[in-house]
């Protein structure tokens, strides 16, 4: 990508999955990264790995929905590597018991707005005035639930659906001061955690479905944020980028 080599940015939720993926590809292109996560040692570990790989790279814990953990990631990331391009908010979950509108309960709707709101929210607080000097970018991990109109998980797709207004208003409010913000909405991508619930018949259904000749892996992802972070991405401001092989199309 142009212009990405020597950026420095900050994967939230980079322990395992789409952001450990992220973080690899990354380093690949020569970007300083910090991945923040509330699951420590795998964050350390995944670390490791890509530093032995020759990756620039600092694993630190980040709990997203507390504001003093958001607030010292970024700190620390300026501190280490001497500013902030690019922060790709990636924290997602709140799905378990979020059931139905009728039947889902306070604590479960609660759990899911502070995950999947709440800690965009915050990420954007603290980011924002880091990147402003020298221009940045926010990427938001969002989900093809926010417009697939699913017969579950309300909380999860009204969640990921507000984080495309927040990614409007901050292209908004910032764009001419050098800020972009834009959201990625992945389909099933096929993260170890989804993975393991997998059949083989299971499997086999879903790619009949699919327009596409596999299924999505974290890399598909990875090579979008990487995209979005970098100087080909400059006139790419306040779009929801939906990667799911197909399944759901939109203009």
């Amino acid at each position: 990508m142009r212009g990405l080599s020597g950026k420095i940015g900050i994967i939230a939720g980079g322990a395992r999955g789409i952001g450990a993926a992220t973080a690899e590809r990354l380093c690949q292109e020569g970007v300083k990264v910090v991945i923040g996560d509330i699951l420590e040692d795998e964050a350390e570990a995944t670390a490791e790995r890509i530093r032995s790989q020759g990756g620039e790279i600092t694993a630190l814990f980040l709990n997203g929905t507390d504001a003093a953990s958001q607030e010292a990631i970024i700190a620390k990331t300026v501190e280490t590597y001497g500013g902030l391009d690019f922060y790709h908010s990636n924290l997602a979950g709140g799905t378990t018991e979020d059931t139905n509108a009728v039947d889902i309960s306070e604590e479960a709707l609660d759990n899911s707005l502070a995950i999947n709101i709440k800690s965009h929210v915050l990420a954007t607080r603290y980011a924002v005035p880091a990147m402003m000097e020298r221009g940045g970018s926010m990427i938001y991990t969002s989900s093809g639930s926010a417009s697939a109109g699913e017969n579950q998980r309300p909380a999860y797709a009204m969640t990921k659906n507000a984080i495309h207004a927040l990614s409007r208003h901050v292209a908004r409010k910032w764009g001419q001061k050098g800020i972009r913000a834009n959201v990625i909405c992945p389909g099933l991508i096929m993260t170890e955690a989804v993975a393991i619930h997998m059949t083989d018949k299971h499997i086999e259904g879903i790619k009949r479905h699919t327009p596409s000749t596999r299924l999505g892996q974290p890399e598909d992802i990875a090579g979008l944020v990487a995209f979005l972070a970098s100087d080909d991405a400059q006139f790419v401001n306040g779009q929801a980028w939906h990667v799911n092989g197909g399944v759901i199309m939109r203009d």
